[in-house]
């Protein structure tokens, strides 16, 4: 990828002058570049496309009897790690749904296990049928306000862009690194100069807005109002619509695509769980849902196939054309977008849904000791206050349903004994990060409001972006309960009322991964995602919500091992 294939044989099948090695009969095929839809044969030499039109000799046809043929989905944006599955399963999922090509930083497991994180997924994905795009983690740690398991400076930053895998710089998440003009921040943007930078700008506008796309920015994902996004798309930003398992903004951005800007929007994931990929779909699911939002077939096609393939300099993807890779979808219909054909590099790989291809296993297990807690006792999860007993105000974290923002609150709660408490009946409940990476003692405790919990704790390893141990919980020995939990397995999530633990998913991969099949991860995740909705959470996607509680560089209020973040201020409170 990144250069048009020309060899001879090429040349000679799309001429005529030699049989192709497959070709696709009796196609509908969408021209992402003309908008048309054209009918023929296309016909495929060496994995690539040599040409379109009345070919009939080749050693394998297959007649697609006027099915539609697309190129293969190109995700912009994803995190893998938040399908909590190894790469070739993560393959086995999204592949059968026509995603071919995907583009990550990785900044998940790199958080915790530094380069040897971003070797342990490329190595696992090297001989799998999707391709791996890597976009250098530009903010590991993403903030000084959390506690994280590796930092990648611009030294290795510089190594990792000579990587072949790399193609560009992965979202700065440290805007006010940026706007202040912190050195270590700009000397990253500097080093890849050239090469496409993605931001992650939540709410940034005015001469702020500016600053930031000065200063190398080409996208943004974080948009979630209409103005939002008109304002960032006016400043030469390339427009990343999310429409992920807890991020969905598709609704309200789509009326931003137009015809004059379609060629500046895609639509991307950012994180989906292995329960919704298995279920729902993957950039299938977007597409499908943005059509029946009114969204033109075509369009949709575009906005993840030929617009981030020329956002990324992906050449040779994204498209239906000669010298293209024949990396192919076959739908039945522009409405469904039921998949019945996913061909990678001219080879079939899946069919019906079901994968064809064969998965071998991930890399061998060198991140299976990532979690290491200090000790903890009752007293490690007080929230103090100076008086002994009464009422004291105190600023709570609300959730927003569909949203990874949050609103802060101020709101009254007991004191008892000189100990702030929770009150679980109007919802209110006690939150805690607990640092895993380097057993300091670290703990963060507040309040979240929206989780629903009527007893219990829910915790978990994964909690972006450093993935310290987050929880949430009615009380504190259920708090405690899960976290030993999750120290036990070495990672994953756990759901706990007193002393017993009720249900867990293990994720011994620097404890955001499985080593377990996707059906067995599914399985898994549908299991305390059970137990929690047993103990009282009206989420959707309960354990999703959780990992973005300790993300301090979305707005409004976060909280880390470090204590409770104002991400407006960028500073931690009291």
């Amino acid at each position: 990828p990144g250069t048009r294939m020309n060899s001879g044989k090429l040349i000679s099948v799309a001429r005529g002058l030699a049989p192709a090695d497959l070709i696709l009969k009796n196609a509908r095929m969408v021209n992402v570049f003309s908008g048309e839809i054209e009918q023929g044969n296309v016909a495929v030499c060496e994995g690539n496309i040599a040409g379109i039109g009345d070919y009939r000799e080749a050693r394998e046809i297959v007649d697609l009897d006027g099915k539609y043929l697309v190129p293969g989905f190109i995700d912009g944006h994803v995190h893998l790690e938040s399908s909590m599955l190894s790469a070739p399963q993560y393959a086995r999922a999204v592949v059968p749904r026509g995603t071919l090509s995907m583009v990550t930083d990785l900044h998940e497991i790199a958080n915790v296990a530094g380069i040897e994180g971003l070797r342990y997924v490329l190595n696992s994905a090297r001989k799998l049928p999707l391709d791996v795009f890597l976009m250098a983690p530009s903010c590991v740690p993403a903030t000084h306000l959390e506690t994280s398991g590796a930092d990648l400076d611009a030294v290795a930053l510089k190594q990792i862009l000579r990587w072949k895998e790399t193609i560009g710089l992965g979202e700065m998440m440290n805007f006010p690194g940026v706007l202040n003009r912190d050195d270590g921040v700009l000397s990253k943007l500097r080093l890849a100069s050239g090469k496409p930078s993605d931001g992650h700008a939540p709410g940034l506008s005015g001469r702020e807005l500016n600053a930031y796309v000065a200063a190398g920015i080409q996208s943004d994902h974080e948009s979630t109002t209409l103005e939002e996004a008109k304002e960032k798309l006016r400043r030469g930003v390339y427009v990343m619509i999310r429409e992920g398992s807890s991020e969905k903004n598709l609704e309200a951005l789509l009326p931003i695509v137009t015809e004059r800007t379609l060629p500046r929007c895609m639509l991307v994931v950012d994180d989906r769980t292995c329960v919704d990929l298995l279920k729902d779909g993957d950039l299938d699911a977007v597409v499908r849902k943005a059509v029946g939002l009114g969204l033109d077939p075509i369009s949709a096609i575009q906005m993840v196939t030929l617009n981030p393939a020329t956002y990324f300099g992906l050449e040779g993807l994204g498209a239906v054309a000669p010298g293209y890779r024949a990396n192919l979808v076959v739908i039945d219909d522009l409405i469904s977008f039921r998949i019945s054909l996913v061909f990678h590099n001219g080879q079939m790989v899946a069919r019906d849904g079901e994968p064809v291809f064969k998965v071998g296993s991930s890399a061998s297990n060198s991140l299976g000791h990532t979690v290491s807690v200090k000790s903890l006792r009752l007293g490690a999860l007080r929230f103090p206050s100076t008086d002994t007993n009464g009422v004291v105000e105190v600023p709570v974290i609300e959730i927003v349903p569909g949203q990874i923002v949050t609103r802060r609150r101020q709101e009254q709660l007991r004191i008892v004994n000189g100990d702030v408490l929770p009150e679980v009946s109007r919802d209110i409940l006690k939150a805690a990060v607990i640092e895993r990476h380097k057993a300091t003692g670290n703990v963060g405790v507040g309040f979240v409001r929206g989780f629903g919990l009527k007893a219990g704790a829910l915790a978990s390893s994964v909690a972006h972006d450093s993935h310290n141990i987050v929880a949430v919980g009615a009380d504190d020995s259920s708090i405690l309960t899960a976290v030993a939990e999750i120290e036990r397995l070495q990672g994953g999530l756990v759901a706990a009322n007193g002393n017993r633990v009720i249900a867990s998913l293990p994720l011994p991969v620097a404890g955001l991964l499985s080593e377990r099949s996707m059906e067995e991860t599914v399985s898994g995740l549908a299991n305390v995602e059970s137990a929690a909705s047993g103990l009282g959470s009206r989420l959707d996607s309960p354990f999703s919500t959780l990992s973005f509680l300790a993300l301090p560089v979305i707005p409004d209020l976060r909280i880390t091992d470090l204590g409770l973040v104002d991400v407006n201020e960028f500073r931690l409170i009291s």
